[in-house]
């Protein structure tokens, strides 16, 4: 039985994910008016998951977080380069430069129930093949007007059943959406 995959992310209004650059400075920015205790719903997400598959970019700047947020969760980089992982890390995260539909494959061959996709290009990459099952999307109220975007090109339209949505007292919409499959 195929893991079933999951994203879990934050976008402006305006469908960008972090500035140009990398930077998530307005993410900040905008949980700082998060009421204290309140995640929009992550740590319930996160407890499901088994494995969280990431792109080389977003775990650069994942690094950057003081302390490291996952824990004894299980972190897969994909990269096509060397990866330097530091030596604290050394026993949950790992590199694949495997294609998305073989990852999959291998991580549901060995058990797992539950993927976590995090990364621009890699929940594109999901996507295109057809790979992840459900959206979860938390809209910060900002335009940036440019910057990497959460969704790129695909090769058919992508048809999505909504699960839930949420509006927040500080400003966030949440909004879940079931991936369709035509199988």
């Amino acid at each position: 039985m195929r893991a079933r995959t999951s994203v879990f992310i934050a976008t402006s209004l305006d469908g960008y994910i972090s500035r140009t650059d990398g930077s998530v400075d307005w993410l900040d920015e905008a949980n700082a008016v998060v009421p204290e205790g309140e995640d929009c719903g992550y740590k319930a997400f996160i407890e499901t998951v088994d494995i969280l598959v990431m792109g080389r970019n977003t775990f650069d700047q994942v690094l950057r977080f003081e302390p490291w947020p996952y824990e004894n969760l299980r972190v897969i980089v994909l990269t096509h380069r060397p990866l330097g992982i530091p030596s604290d890390l050394a026993a949950t995260v790992s590199s694949s430069s495997e294609s998305p539909v073989n990852l999959v494959a291998q991580l549901s061959s060995k058990g797992a129930k539950h993927l976590y996709i995090d990364g621009g290009r890699t929940i594109q990459n999901f996507l295109k093949a057809g790979l992840v099952s459900q959206l979860t999307i938390t809209t910060i109220p900002i335009l940036l007007g440019t910057g990497r975007p959460l969704f790129g090109p695909l090769p058919s339209d992508q048809k999505l059943s909504l699960i839930a949505s949420r509006s927040y007292e500080f400003g966030f919409v949440q909004s879940t959406y079931h991936v369709q499959t035509d199988a």
